[in-house]
């Protein structure tokens, strides 16, 4: 390690990028070999370890192609595996991918990378963090509940109902609506979305962007204003444990019907997890916390 200004939060050397200590104001100097890259574990949405949603995390020492971001995710085999490039001070890139492909947008990989920069030491504490990805800036803080995620808010609007989704699902629907990428369906009570047995072979061939939101009002043994859960086959993952993403078009759809800002979700998974949300004018607030399990290094 080498003393370097502190100014210098981030720079590259011969096409390699240096991750600067904020802490002790060092330098960890590339060891030279291309597979060489930290890799982290953590779980999102969760105050404990093996709850919430588990994201791989990668930061780049090296410039590296889709490809290999994508054999990695596909290595690690959980929904989301993020990349994080070295930026410039408290910026950085930030991609997603899911065992199938590159995704535009993920919740709990990002409250995972924001919480990997933070513990080692690559943004202090106090400083919050910007992400530049495929959906704009998103902005990571910590405060006192947790991590806050500054995200775009989706809004939902009726559709016709897709050809095998009730079948799929196999549950009475009240209401079926489009939300960004994905399928918004409202059910009757947080029992009905607990106790959903989807059929995955049907539910991957109903025409979707991502995947399906099934929610409900108000929740099976907590204070949630709403319960989900989600579902994208079509992406190589039956469930997501708990999804961040999805909660920029519940937070909002339940905010108008239940006339709140401020809002709790429960996803029911089998892993469980809760997902703050504060609805604004210009985006959506998500707020969590994270656990990390594994650090380690990709060889």
């Amino acid at each position: 390690k080498k003393p370097v200004p502190k100014s210098a939060i981030t720079s590259k050397l011969e096409g390699k990028f240096l991750w600067v200590n904020v802490r002790d104001n060092t330098v960890n100097v590339l060891r030279g070999n291309f597979m060489n890259q930290p890799f982290f574990i953590v779980d999102a949405f969760t105050r404990v370890a093996f709850g919430g949603n588990p994201a791989a995390v990668c930061l780049l020492e090296e410039q590296v192609s889709r490809k290999w971001m994508q054999d990695i995710a596909a290595e690690t085999c959980l929904s989301e595996t993020a990349f994080v490039q070295a930026g410039k001070d408290s910026t950085f890139g930030l991609r997603w991918f899911t065992p199938l492909c590159e995704v535009d947008l993920c919740g709990h990989a990002t409250l995972a990378s924001a919480l990997v920069l933070w513990t080692e030491g690559m943004v202090h504490d106090s400083q919050s963090i910007d992400f530049e990805t495929k959906s704009g800036c998103l902005t990571a803080s910590r405060v006192d509940d947790g991590i806050a995620l500054e995200f775009p808010s989706i809004p939902s609007y009726p559709v016709e109902v897709p050809a095998h989704l009730q079948d799929a699902l196999g549950v009475d629907m009240h209401w079926v609506g489009s939300a960004g990428d994905d399928l918004l369906v409202e059910v009757d009570k947080p029992a009905s979305v607990r106790d959903l047995q989807p059929d995955f072979s049907k539910l991957s061939i109903v025409k979707t962007r991502r995947g399906i939101i099934v929610t409900a009002k108000g929740d099976t043994n907590g204070d949630a204003d709403f319960v989900s859960r989600f579902f994208a086959p079509r992406f190589g993952i039956n469930e997501d444990p708990v999804t961040g993403s999805a909660h920029c078009a519940l937070g909002p759809y339940w905010a108008v019907k239940l006339g709140k800002e401020h809002l709790k979700g429960h996803q029911l998974s089998a892993r469980g997890g809760e997902v703050g949300v504060i609805v604004g004018a210009e985006g959506v607030s998500l707020i969590g916390e994270a656990a990390m399990v594994m650090k380690g290094a990709l060889q």
